[in-house]
């Protein structure tokens, strides 16, 4: 399992903007395959960092799930939203798996 940490830089004046994104993205990204953890976005501290996460099986899993979201027609409003928009200033994806498990007490 991959988890996909996509980290924004909005801006802040769009927060409104940022938060129907998300909205959205809840809909369209479970239905085209991945699972979903959620989308956050910023309350105290900095003004201009969000986050989408959500959990895939693998890269080749990663590469169908986009192809997906691209013909969803959400998905594909959804990007053009954010194009008219231009609430999402830079966007970095990060794929981590999880190093910690099992959690808990392991007896």
């Amino acid at each position: 399992m991959l988890t996909c940490v996509i980290r924004y830089h909005i801006d802040p004046t769009k927060k409104a903007q940022f938060g129907e994104y998300a909205r959205n993205w809840g809909q369209a990204i479970p239905r085209c395959g991945a699972d979903l953890i959620g989308y956050y976005a910023p309350h105290e501290g900095s003004s201009t960092l969000a986050y989408g996460i959500y959990n895939v099986k693998s890269l080749a899993d990663y590469e169908a799930f986009r192809a997906r979201l691209a013909d969803d027609p959400l998905g594909r409003e959804n990007y053009e939203f954010a194009q008219k928009e231009k609430f999402l200033l830079r966007e970095d994806r990060t794929f981590l798996k999880l190093a910690s498990a099992p959690h808990g007490d392991a007896t």
